[in-house]
């Protein structure tokens, strides 16, 4: 062997690892944007998202990355960590909360968004419909501001002589118009029963 064809076999040796690497599939990276905190959103998202993703087969760290992205309730937060998991590219958005959603959606119209929310997304102008949501987002919603009149009418049966109840709300993150408003239309009808 001459010196010619040594350092042309120690140049190809060199370059295997980069080939190798190149060779392997690139594992997709999901972006994870949460409203609270890591140890207040574990147990009731990130563990059945965790699950979740086991069970269709995909382990965090073996063939998935997580970017967690935490905004310690403080939504003023959001949107600077909603762009930086755009500038790293994730793969996918998954907004905890409407406050991360709203962010996540202001920050992207390309890399798909998948959200859970209490509001109605609809409401909200963050999907065109429920059964058709076009756009780069979908997910799923408890639709709570439609659920706080039932709640208002509930505390009426439990409490009868009750005349006034009142509502508390995040100011960072207000109810809806539409939520104001059937609030209101059952507070009416609860009053109105009263006399």
């Amino acid at each position: 062997m001459n010196k010619r064809e040594f350092v042309a076999g120690l140049g190809s040796a060199a370059a295997w690892p980069v080939v190798a690497r190149a060779q392997q599939a690139a594992v997709p990276v999901i972006g994870y944007l949460g409203v609270q905190s890591a140890d207040d959103d574990y147990k009731n998202v990130t563990v059945p998202f965790l699950q979740g993703l086991k069970d269709t087969g995909y382990v965090q760290g073996q063939n998935v990355a997580i970017e967690y992205r935490w905004a310690e309730n403080q939504y003023d937060r959001l949107p600077a960590l909603a762009a930086d998991l755009v500038r790293r590219r994730v793969a996918v958005i998954l907004a905890s909360g409407t406050p991360a959603t709203l962010a996540a959606k202001a920050a992207t119209m390309t890399i798909p968004i998948v959200f859970n929310t209490g509001a109605d997304p609809v409401a909200l102008g963050l999907v065109a419909s429920l059964n058709r949501p076009g756009g780069n987002l979908t997910g799923s919603s408890n639709l709570a501001g439609e659920l706080s009149p039932k709640r208002l009418q509930l505390l009426h049966e439990l409490i009868p002589s009750a005349a006034a109840f009142g509502v508390l709300v995040d100011r960072g993150f207000p109810p809806t118009p539409a939520t104001i408003a059937e609030l209101q239309a059952a507070a009416y009808l609860v009053c109105s029963s009263l006399l």
